[in-house]
């Protein structure tokens, strides 16, 4: 246990922190397999409007810093390149 007042605000600060990344991760895991499950299913229509929501998801990560750049550019690329190929069929 923490015994200095600082050590235990950042505990605190840390336990904060740590609910709201997991909500956001959530959100982001939550968008991504909202998207995938629209792909596999050939829905056009659903896979455009989950790809949005996906790609905004990510950016937010980014932007809240829970994922790299490079990593979400690459997420967002894979799922618009799986978006586009259901729209093909």
């Amino acid at each position: 246990m923490a015994t200095h007042k600082s050590a235990e605000k950042a505990t605190r600060q840390a336990k904060k922190k740590n609910i709201r990344n997991s909500a956001r991760s959530s959100k982001i895991k939550s968008a991504v397999k909202s998207l995938r499950g629209s792909v596999s299913a050939n829905n056009k229509e659903d896979a455009a409007k989950a790809l949005i929501v996906a790609q905004k998801e990510l950016d937010k990560g980014v932007t809240k810093g829970l994922l790299k750049k490079n990593t979400a550019s690459r997420l967002k690329s894979r799922l618009a390149k799986a978006a586009k190929k259901a729209a093909g069929k």
